[in-house]
């Protein structure tokens, strides 16, 4: 169990949160939750002990141990794989180490011995005999071969470094587990796993995540921050929305009839308080309207982009034509031999889990990059936009957002055609005048959407577009797609995201793809796809 008290945190003038007093409970997993900004990496930082607050304390249960999912992918780059998932639990490691270290000396003592006997003593109590086979489920599970199990974690790729932490913090049976983001950069089958084992957990988890499936798998409870304070709703993320916007229709409808009485009210003093024969009555309806109260409507953080893609025209009966194409990249064959045909209205979702695979697909379908074979053929009526993974391309120069904006605005509109677009994204007013330096994650995400909905394509490939954006701009993309009559290829990491968006899933596998019309969540519960997945990987 881990208790905040009384806790504060302030930026300047700007409250974050305060008179925070929360227990989180053992058996209960929850997911925090609030808009970019709102203050929910610092507050897990809170609780781990890494921040401190402005007022109030943190207490855990005693002898309670605390893991965190770090973020530092080069932190232990010179530590094996192995080694690092067994740091997770920082005392099982130690005795582990110094073991080691006793039993290599050609001296041993007397002393060692006895110290020797303590160490194995206090190794069998943490469990510590099962630690290697443990950290090897782990990282198993997480997708992670046993070949780089024993290699050092400089010699790993980040998407494998991120895999590597995650199990560090599962590592030792923690009695308060504290991840952000755990999923990023997990594909598919390690996010079931994730969620299998968070399910099995029996100690406390506090989870912030912008993947709603994932949210609505794993947690029993919500903590929202927002309006100022940290609330906790039972239930799982869809169960908090709908509580939560129950509760402010219920406020905006008392405070609604709230106003509909003060009105009549004022009407019937303002009639009849000059009239003697009304005049106890005017005051005590004057009495009535000192009394009444509007409940002031506190501010929300969260703000909900206005995303909507137009395209200029239909597509025609030829969209696209793929045949035989192949791509390796430093050696690792991608895929070889892909055939597709795409059709009028398919939002085709590519999964599998190389990454790199899929982003390799779409350069070479945009033209970014050329594959080592094959063919493709878009039909003549059709206009792409691509959001690729990789941003930094469209933001090398400093300038504001206005003139960023204005590089893909048509040439009959102007500054404030730009400006209204951008306020529709959450930049408003001086917001949109925010060197193209200092965006955030977030807010690049923004801008290249809004350099997407300005295209009018009739086909949109966008790799990964949820990265870096909170709830709210997930969801706001999540209904523009939805709602886009053309065609889609996309590919991503949230379960929700793709199975409301795709009506088309084709796997990439290295020796072959799967292509179905199955929708996603009996996609990936098909025994036959099962079989032909393990046949083609």
């Amino acid at each position: 169990m881990i208790t905040a008290n009384d806790v504060a945190l302030s930026y300047g003038k700007r409250v974050i949160f305060q008179d925070v007093n929360i227990k989180f409970l053992p058996g209960n997993c929850y997911g925090l939750i609030g808009a970019n900004g709102a203050g929910k990496t610092t507050f897990l930082k809170i609780l781990a002990g890494d921040f401190e607050p402005d007022k109030g304390t943190v207490s855990v249960g005693s002898r309670e141990r605390i893991a965190v999912l770090k973020q530092d992918q080069f932190a232990f780059d010179e530590v094996k794989v192995l080694d690092v998932v067994m740091m997770g639990h920082e005392r099982v490691y130690e005795i582990l180490v110094e073991r080691e270290a006793l039993y290599a000396k050609s001296d041993f003592t007397e002393e060692d011995g006895i110290r020797s006997g303590e160490l194995e003593a206090e190794f069998e109590e943490l469990n510590g005999y099962e630690a290697e086979s443990e950290a090897a489920v782990l990282l198993s599970g997480l997708g992670i071969n046993e070949d780089l199990v024993q290699k050092k974690m400089k010699e790993l790729e980040g998407g494998e470094k991120v895999r590597i932490l995650l199990a560090q913090a599962l590592f030792g049976d923690p009695d308060v587990l504290l991840l952000d983001e755990p999923t990023n950069n997990l594909d598919i089958d390690s996010i079931v796993w994730l969620e299998n084992f968070l399910s099995r957990f029996q100690n406390t988890v506090i989870i912030v995540s912008h993947d709603r499936h994932f949210l609505n798998q794993v947690c029993t409870h919500v903590a929202d921050i927002d309006f100022g304070k940290i609330s906790i709703y039972a239930g799982n993320y869809d169960f908090w929305y709908q509580a939560s916007q129950l509760v402010l229709q219920q406020k905006q409808n008392e405070n609604k009839k709230a106003t509909a009485k003060a009105k009549e009210l004022k009407e019937f003093i303002q009639r009849f308080s000059s009239n003697a024969s009304k005049a106890r009555q005017a005051t005590s309806r004057k009495k009535l309207l000192d009394k009444l109260t509007l409940e002031e409507m506190p501010t929300s953080s969260r703000k909900y982009p206005f995303i909507s893609f137009k395209p200029e025209r239909p597509c025609g009966d030829v969209i696209l034509e793929i045949k035989g194409l192949a791509k390796t990249v430093d050696g690792v064959e991608l895929f070889r031999d892909l055939n597709l045909t795409v059709n009028k209205g398919d939002k085709i979702a590519f999964v599998g889990r190389n990454t790199l695979a899929r982003t390799a697909l779409f350069q070479i379908l945009t033209g970014e990059i050329e594959a080592d074979s094959g063919s493709f053929r878009w039909g003549v009526t059709i206009t792409q936009s691509y959001f690729a993974k990789e941003n930094s391309a469209f933001f090398t120069e400093d300038i504001s957002l206005v003139d960023w904006l204005g590089h893909y605005t048509p040439v009959t509109e102007g500054e404030t055609y730009a400006r209204g677009f951008l306020g529709k994204m959450l930049f408003s007013g001086e917001e949109a005048l925010k060197k193209t330096s200092v965006l955030s994650g977030g807010e690049k995400v923004r801008c290249l959407l809004s350099r997407m909905m300005l295209s009018d394509a009739n086909v949109l490939i966008l790799d990964e577009p949820t990265n870096h954006l909170d709830l709210e701009s997930i969801t706001a993309l999540n209904n523009g797609l939805i709602a886009f009559p053309e065609v889609i290829f996309f590919a991503s990491h949230d379960h929700q995201f793709i199975s409301s968006i795709a009506n088309r899933i084709v796997e990439l596998l290295p020796g072959g793809i799967i292509d179905s019309m199955l929708n996603f969540d009996d996609y990936l519960e098909d025994a036959a796809i099962a079989g032909q997945r393990e046949r083609l990987s």
